[in-house]
């Protein structure tokens, strides 16, 4: 097979540049820098870093880990030596996981260079990620002798950590966990006893140490969630004075032989089977009624990886894009319809290969506005003075969380289809890069909770806080943003067309709040497409909006200047968006309307 890693920093420049108001978030005291220009200069010097690392050290690891993958013997998972070189390299460099109080750009700016190194090699980049989100975890919960021993050697990447949730019987039912802590004599210290399945970076041979945050139940707890306590699990014990002691009888029993992201160690985990595994408690032990910490205390991992795993397939299909275009314009096949005589063409020049590869565009650039919209919003809760900028930041994080993950990692797989069939039977063939693609891209609508469970997240849990008035007024919001740029010249029919199916999601919601109190059922049977309305009309508004900002760039360049190809393509995208893609909401509306309850009544004998 040949990988083949093709990017650009133009889109995300664009998006700091032109349309997210970067300024205020660089103007925070965390950052404190207000000059445009400085904030300008500080954005392009990190972006086209960050895409030479990934082009020149961690790309070369991809093909490794295809080749040679993940291997266990005798109980270690080792990895392709590349795969040590770019974690050593990142680290040592300042792109891995670093201490948050150390950064000197916000959140989204990071966010961008992960998404070249996680296009770069996706097996690769969650032993990086997933660490960062295991030292968050010990640094918001744990006590400061947790915090001392732990987070200096996960910051620097000597250690690396993990989230343990998934049992061989409990996936997405989480509150059947068994796995069992049990209390020591040392206060603080439990003894953990059970089985861990699909752990991502479970084991490997690149870090000394691996730190696991693993969910568990106290014995004597309440059942379900509601009695699952958090728990920092070390592979290797670590000493009073950080030095590292016995092993910690956690053991690798098997490895995933997957689809795709071969390179990724996805493991079966062992704790306990000796009776020496220890477990330190994150938070309080269960309360009188045997409520207990560890969900709520994970939901901070999990709402950060499930945004994450939406930008993951962001960036695997948009790898599979780039690459579409560059064979598209490189293949002679077949002439013109309108010049049947005249010579063979590139097939970019073939109106169904254009179709296919503006649809992709288009889409790609969809996903990634609502992806770091979502970035913003993080950077203003983690780092803005104002307490209320703070809040209504959570409360946009809280509606956009699941459409970034869902629909971006629903839709990705189509996409890399098309990139496929811009190939022709070169694209089903590994010595070409979209097969591998493809393979990569289809995890990430089930990892961090299957795309149902982000649905009913959306229309189950978020519809309801603040007795319902969260999503009313965010959904009032968002229509105030549409009718205040009707007319906008350029973008009449577009924004025409937003308002006529804004009016389509009001009434989804409607009939969803109707069959809440009619039958359950419904609900459940049109959520996922509940959520994808929902996603396809926040992302038509979020393209109108980067329109907007493009036409008035073009008037500034004028036609001549050499970026105008760059801000045309913007429009166009958000042209084809609205007008091919946001339709669509009319027929989803016209299903969750029907009510149709073939999926109810159909018996399971007849499946």
């Amino acid at each position: 097979m040949a990988s083949n890693f093709l990017y650009s920093t133009r889109d995300h420049k664009f998006i700091f540049h032109d349309w997210l108001d970067s300024r205020k978030i660089f103007s925070y005291p965390k950052f404190d820098v207000s000059e445009m220009d400085e904030v300008n200069m500080l954005i392009d010097m990190t972006l086209d870093m960050a895409l030479k690392v990934a082009e020149t050290v961690v790309a070369p690891s991809n093909d490794d880990g295809e080749t040679i993958g993940v291997k266990l013997e005798n109980g270690q998972v080792k990895l392709p030596q590349s795969f040590h070189h770019a974690y050593k390299y990142l680290n040592a460099n300042g792109w891995g996981t670093e201490d948050p109080e150390d950064t000197v750009v916000p959140l989204m700016v990071k966010a961008a260079c992960k998404e070249y190194f996680g296009a770069a090699n996706p097996s690769f980049i969650s032993y990086v990620t997933l660490t960062g989100g295991a030292a968050r975890l010990i640094a918001s919960f744990g006590k400061q002798e947790d915090k001392d021993l732990f987070l200096p050697k996960m910051h620097t990447g000597d250690w690396s950590g993990t989230m343990c949730l998934t049992e061989p019987d409990a996936g997405t039912d989480v509150g059947d966990t068994i796995t069992k802590a049990f209390p020591t004599d040392t206060p603080g210290i439990y003894k953990i006893k059970g089985t861990k399945c699909f752990i991502t970076a479970g084991d490997h041979d690149m870090t000394e140490n691996i730190v696991h945050l693993l969910l568990a139940r106290i014995n004597g707890a309440a059942p379900g969630t509601r009695g699952l306590s958090l728990f920092i699990v070390p592979k290797v014990k670590v000493n009073e004075d950080g030095s590292l002691g016995d092993k910690n009888d956690v053991a690798t029993v098997s490895i995933e032989h997957k689809l795709g992201l071969k390179g990724s160690a996805t493991c079966l985990l062992s704790f306990g089977d000796n009776d020496g595994c220890e477990g330190i408690l994150l938070g309080n032990p269960p309360d009188e009624k045997g409520a207990a910490e560890g969900m709520a205390q994970m939901f901070q991992m999990m709402n950060i990886a499930r945004h994450g795993t939406g930008h993951s397939a962001l960036y695997v299909a948009t790898v599979a894009y780039n690459n579409a275009v560059k064979y598209a314009k490189e293949r002679i096949q077949g002439r013109l319809l309108s010049d049947m005589k005249g010579a063979r063409v590139p097939i970019i020049k073939h109106e169904d290969v254009r179709r296919m590869l503006l649809n992709q565009k288009a889409i790609l650039e969809a996903m990634r506005a609502l992806v770091f919209t979502v970035w913003y919003y993080v950077d203003v809760l983690m780092y803005s003075p104002d307490e209320e900028e703070r809040k209504y930041a959570q409360k946009q994080i809280d509606i956009l969380n699941p459409l970034a993950k869902a629909y971006c990692s629903d839709v990705a797989w189509e996409l890399v289809a098309d990139a496929i069939q811009v190939y022709g039977g070169s694209g089903y063939i590994e010595d070409y890069p979209v097969a591998k693609q493809a393979r990569d891209v289809k995890i990430y609508s089930i990892w961090e909770g299957t795309n149902y469970i982000q649905a009913m997240d959306l229309i189950g849990r978020k519809w309801r806080m603040e007795n319902g008035q969260l999503f009313a007024g965010w959904l009032a919001e968002l229509g105030a943003n549409i009718e205040k740029y009707q007319g906008t010249t350029g973008l009449e029919q577009e924004f025409a067309s937003l308002q006529k199916v804004f009016g389509q999601v009001k009434e989804i919601y409607k009939t969803i709040i109707e069959y809440t109190g009619k039958d359950l059922r419904l609900v459940t049977t049109f959520a996922t497409r509940v959520l994808h309305a929902v996603s396809i009309l926040y992302c038509g508004y979020l393209m109108a909006d980067q329109a907007r900002v493009a036409l008035d760039k073009l008037s500034e360049l004028g036609e001549v200047n050499s970026e105008s190809t760059f801000y045309k393509g913007k429009v166009v995208s958000a042209r084809y968006y609205i007008n091919n893609v946001v339709p669509f909401i009319e027929t989803l509306g016209s299903i969750i309307r029907g009510g149709d309850t073939s999926v109810l009544e159909i018996a399971e004998e007849a499946f």
